[in-house]
């Protein structure tokens, strides 16, 4: 079957582009998920090792604040895998395939404050509030044209549907 310029057959019907994208977006997220782990785990760490207690009430506010976008990103990336799991027999991969897209870009964008925070949070930790705001911009800008401006602003392909 000749390819079609989305990714998939020119003879692909809707159930079978549908069950297609749900399986591609569960494998991106198998991508994803490891660094939400280790970011996760590491932060969980953090405030048991002895320098933690010379922070800042600003470093510990935004430790938190980090945490908590991480576990934010933590539940959105895994719960389209929940989603598929639950519901897989009840025929409903395209709503699952939606929520799961939706959940997903949200879940990534939590993701990348999490790491900008995290970012900042060293920064200010070693070097102090300078460094933290100027690399926290840079990663903003960073995540923000390579996660988000360059795949919405890049070429697209005609949609088959």
């Amino acid at each position: 079957m000749a390819q079609d310029s989305g990714g998939g057959t020119a003879k692909e019907d809707h159930e079978e582009r549908v069950s297609r994208e749900l399986i591609e977006l569960l494998n991106e997220l198998r991508v994803a998920l490891p660094g939400v782990q280790v970011l996760f785990a590491f932060l969980l760490a953090v405030p048991f090792a002895q320098g933690f207690t010379t922070t800042t009430e600003f470093q510990r506010a935004l430790f938190f604040i980090v945490l908590c976008l991480t576990a934010l990103s933590s539940a959105l990336l895994i719960a389209p895998s929940a989603w598929h799991r639950l519901r897989f027999r009840q025929r409903d991969k395209e709503r699952i395939l939606l929520a799961s897209n939706k959940m997903s870009i949200v879940g990534v964008g939590f993701l990348a404050a999490a790491m900008i925070g995290a970012v900042m949070l060293l920064a200010d930790f070693i070097y102090g509030s300078t460094l933290a705001i100027i690399s926290g911009a840079i990663a903003t800008l960073v995540f923000g044209v390579f996660w988000y401006l360059l795949p919405l602003l890049g070429p697209r392909a005609p949609q088959s549907d």
